[in-house]
């Protein structure tokens, strides 16, 4: 793997960070509008994402309001970035390969697992019919819940739970995304992931080098998974 992407992925040990993150509120926008298309002309474009809705929705959504706000002027950068409860949002560019892994479609109803500050969910649903994601840690889930609603992003609903088993009473999926690493790939999501679709999710031990996958189930046998890009993410926790 690209030094790059292990390093972006990087997993945020737990310090104490503040887990208030920035509202939504109005402000000198320009610096940061700045900021977010140099990201994707820089970090995400030139790394070869070409699917033209993903740039979109990477030069539409202000991930400075999906951090804390110490961070918010960091928020651009290379870098995954600390959210609190040791959790982290992605590096720019895992988000947009993630997302167009996905091959999201306007039609498309996708589930996430790890909603963490909200962040892929809003780049989810600048593309996507309907997103759910499921959040475990609830002093995460809530506040995302509450932003996502006051950006505005209507498409999202955001439950806590253990996202482990996914969400059958909206299931099938078209795709799903998971954002934490799993020992191995849940057989509640395959379940639930419609014939052909497709799930991009980080297999590996907690605290070291993980594969991101992508799962592709078909109609009959086991889902076909192909290695994309070694990466590092926290662990996917919960009562499995």
């Amino acid at each position: 793997m690209s030094r790059m992407v292990l390093r972006g992925a990087a997993v945020v040990t737990a310090v104490a960070v503040a887990a208030v993150i920035a509202p939504a509120l109005r402000e000198d926008e320009a610096p940061y509008t700045r900021a977010r298309k140099q990201m994707v002309a820089q970090q995400i474009r030139a790394r070869g994402i070409a699917d033209p809705e993903v740039l979109r929705a990477m030069s539409t959504v202000p991930r400075h309001l999906f951090v804390p706000r110490h961070i918010k002027p960091y928020a651009y950068e290379d870098a995954a970035k600390p959210i609190g409860y040791g959790q982290t949002i992605s590096q720019p560019y895992i988000v947009a390969l993630m997302t167009e892994l996905l091959k999201p479609k306007a039609t498309h109803k996708v589930l996430e697992v790890g909603t963490g500050s909200g962040y892929q969910a809003a780049v989810l649903a600048e593309i996507v019919k309907e997103v759910y994601t499921i959040e475990i840690i609830k002093e995460l889930g809530e506040p995302a819940k509450k932003r996502l609603a006051d950006m505005g992003y209507e498409k999202v609903t955001v439950k806590v739970d253990d996202g482990y088993y996914g969400w059958p009473e909206h299931a099938p999926f078209d795709s799903i995304i998971v954002t934490a690493a799993a020992t191995d790939v849940p057989p509640p999501l395959i379940e639930q992931l419609k014939t052909d679709g497709r799930m991009v999710i980080p297999i590996g031990p907690p605290g070291r080098v993980q594969w991101l996958k992508l799962v592709t189930k078909g109609e009959e046998g086991p889902p076909t998974v192909r290695d994309i890009a070694a990466v590092r993410f926290v662990p996917l926790t919960g009562g499995h």
